[in-house]
């Protein structure tokens, strides 16, 4: 029976300072385990792996019949996915135009220079509110064309949107759902005004770039480019202010890995890696069975409700040596923190560039800072998973 509430006590939040001894028990009582909802929770990294990249896996919650409104490409299948996601990706970069996340370098370099003028000695800060969360915001903003006037409005339709995309078993999501899709048709309306205010004066901003591009048959529906915005707004941020909080954190709890970074700068993009697989900001997907699917040995039937717990896949002793150490110069690692396949994370290249640069900024800061309350308070979120505030002394 206590197998059959895993997905209730991992989403409680209770657990969400730290859910990895409930990822322990999963992977113990089997690749497949069912759920006292009817649900199936995988957490094994080889059956999350597989099921990520197998095409009888929807992400569409209209395949089983749930109402959704409008879904952004990252909850359709393809074809219309693929039609969607390149559509979108044109204005980011090659082989269509290019590398505005590259070029964002020296930009967010700057931004992270005027963060941390505040940062004196002997202060207390939040990481999350004076830091993680004013980056990704502030560079999502600059890339999308959002003036900064219009960046406070953000925060109330994240959160709902957030809210309402996470896992929650057994419970009445009515209210939570109205809320998310309120915040989107809110969110979607302001994204698209601002877009049509450039179209025939085209400005450099990837709004500009969906409104005024050339060819009829590469142009986003205006319903499509409302889904699409706010999709590009939310993967743009959350996942890096999660990663840098929780990268924060982890150093904090581990000076020794702190010295070491501190000492070996080069080691940055191979320890923002291991972040993601150690402390993933993203810690579970849920999918549909097309039809019915045998998973070692458990056959799942179609329509059913699968959670991929890829926080636990990334603690599989089966795939990684040591895996529940944080160790910054693992290199066969080949994490889940992003997911895998068609619909792998897209903000995860600008999360990268924007983790390395926060943490190798943050370093000389943090030799002697202390955390002033372990753990921190934490987001609502199981999905989505990170401190909510990181208050540190300097």
């Amino acid at each position: 029976m206590d197998a059959e509430t895993l997905l209730a006590r991992i989403t409680d939040y209770a657990s969400r300072p730290n859910p990895y001894p409930l990822y322990t028990e999963l992977r113990a009582a089997g690749p497949v385990v069912r759920q006292a909802d009817d649900s199936y929770l995988i957490g094994t990294y080889h059956e999350v792996a597989a099921l990520l990249h197998d095409p009888r896996m929807s992400v569409d919650p209209r395949t089983r019949g749930d109402v959704a409104h409008n879904p952004p490409f990252l909850r359709l299948d393809d074809p219309e996915h693929h039609r969607l996601r390149t559509l979108a990706m044109r204005p980011f970069g090659p082989p269509h135009s290019p590398d505005r996340v590259d070029a964002m370098r020296g930009e967010i370099d700057q931004i992270i220079k005027e963060l941390l003028a505040s940062f004196e000695t002997g202060r207390q800060i939040d990481i999350v509110d004076d830091f993680a969360y004013p980056l990704p915001v502030t560079v999502i903003c600059r890339l999308l064309g959002v003036p900064r006037e219009g960046e406070p409005l953000f925060a109330a339709w994240s959160d709902a949107l957030i809210t309402a995309a996470d896992v929650r078993p057994d419970q009445d999501t009515t209210e939570v759902d109205e809320a998310g899709n309120q915040a989107r048709i809110e969110m979607g309306g302001y994204l698209v005004d601002l877009a049509e205010q450039r179209r025939g004066r085209p400005t450099d901003d990837m709004l500009s770039a969906f409104v005024n591009e050339a060819d009829p048959a590469l142009r986003l529906t205006q319903e499509e480019l409302a889904t699409t915005a706010v999709l590009l707004f939310i993967a743009g941020h959350e996942t890096t202010v999660n990663l840098i909080t929780n990268g924060v954190l982890t150093l904090l709890r581990q000076p020794e890995h702190l010295d070491q970074l501190r000492s070996d700068p080069d080691l940055l993009p191979r320890a923002v890696e291991e972040l993601l697989r150690y402390e993933p900001p993203l810690q579970m997907r849920e999918r549909f069975p097309h039809a019915d699917i045998d998973v070692a040995g458990t056959t799942i039937p179609e329509g059913a409700s699968v959670v991929l717990a890829l926080a636990s896949g990334n603690r599989d002793p089966m795939r990684f040596h040591e895996p529940d150490r944080f160790d910054p110069t693992r290199t066969d690692n080949q994490h889940l923190g992003f997911g895998s396949g068609i619909h792998l994370c897209y903000g995860g290249p600008l999360a990268r560039l924007e983790a390395q640069a926060a943490l190798g900024a943050l370093i000389p800061h943090l030799g002697t800072a202390r955390l002033v309350e372990d753990p921190p308070p934490y987001r609502q979120s199981a999905m989505l998973r990170g401190p909510r505030h990181l208050p540190i002394q300097l």
